[in-house]
């Protein structure tokens, strides 16, 4: 059996038109030569598709259930006519997009979900990582942008600035046995158990994100997990203050920030590197922040 598409894109024509002459007409094609086509496409079936007993143009059962099948048919070949398209003017199919484990990840999701909606034959791959991880995967090649906590002295990127994150010392009301005070200093946590993030990056990191060394720590794998260790008074630990704000106004949470235990404020924006060629949908992202 040997189908064409131009011979189901005429079938098509001519059921929406109603005639053999108006098909015709849309095709910019002759009269006998739809007639034609249509008889052709008959003897590749098997079947008749039409019901030529009467006057007015008309499916047999036969034809309707295999013309039912060909409307999928033609959606998906009118997505692939749109997304060569793409491809010819240099719209990426996909763009991969890291996210970092502090970024206010609803706020960023409105404006991907605005480019989907607007641009929905490019695909974006999402990924979710800790610390440098983010980092690392930007500078490999791996994404194409980074929403994270920006390293501004970095010459091999360019950012665009989407906020600040303030990252705060917390704990769970009944976790410690002393009273909570302004003058608290990180040795007087050293013996209480810490909770640390464990960063996805493959070399081990030449920073550390606010560990006491010499306290016992509980390693988790993100932010979330952190946040109900933490709530659960199985260690304190440091938590971006846009996931711990209900909590610390209802006392679930309380804060450790004093005069010497002070929050951090981190620059969060979206990130790429400055000597790569970016084709038209990166770019139209990129020019949505």
């Amino acid at each position: 059996m040997n189908i064409t598409i131009q011979q189901i894109k005429t079938l098509d024509a001519v059921i929406k038109q109603g005639s053999m002459q108006a098909g015709a007409e849309l095709l910019h094609k002759t009269h006998p030569s739809v007639i034609t086509m249509l008889k052709k496409l008959e003897r590749e079936l098997g079947f008749s598709l039409f019901d030529r007993s009467g006057y007015r143009l008309k499916l047999t059962q036969d034809g309707k259930a295999f013309y039912k099948r060909t409307k999928s048919f033609l959606n998906n070949l009118e997505e692939l006519e749109v997304a060569a398209q793409y491809i010819r003017n240099d719209e990426e199919p996909e763009i991969t997009v890291v996210i970092g484990d502090v970024t206010p990840v609803a706020e960023v999701l409105k404006v991907l979900r605005r480019f989907s909606v607007e641009n929905k034959y490019t695909q974006l791959n999402l990924l979710f990582e800790n610390l440098d991880g983010a980092n690392e995967r930007l500078l490999s090649g791996d994404a194409d942008l980074m929403i994270h906590n920006i390293d501004k002295s970095d010459p091999q990127l360019e950012y665009k600035d989407i906020g600040q994150v303030d990252i705060i010392p917390v704990v769970g009301k009944n976790f410690l046995d002393m009273p909570i005070n302004n003058q608290m200093k990180f040795s007087d946590l050293s013996q209480y158990m810490q909770c640390i993030i464990r960063s996805t990056a493959s070399k081990k990191a030449e920073t550390s994100y606010f560990v006491l060394e010499e306290s016992p720590h509980m390693t988790v794998g993100d932010q979330h997990t952190k946040k109900q260790v933490i709530m659960q008074c199985m260690a304190w630990g440091h938590m971006p203050f846009f996931m711990i704000e209900e909590e610390l106004e209802k006392g679930k949470l309380l804060s450790l920030e004093g005069e010497y235990l002070k929050r951090k404020t981190l620059d969060i924006g979206v990130s790429r590197m400055q000597k790569r060629s970016y084709g038209v949908m990166t770019n139209r992202l990129w020019n949505l922040f």
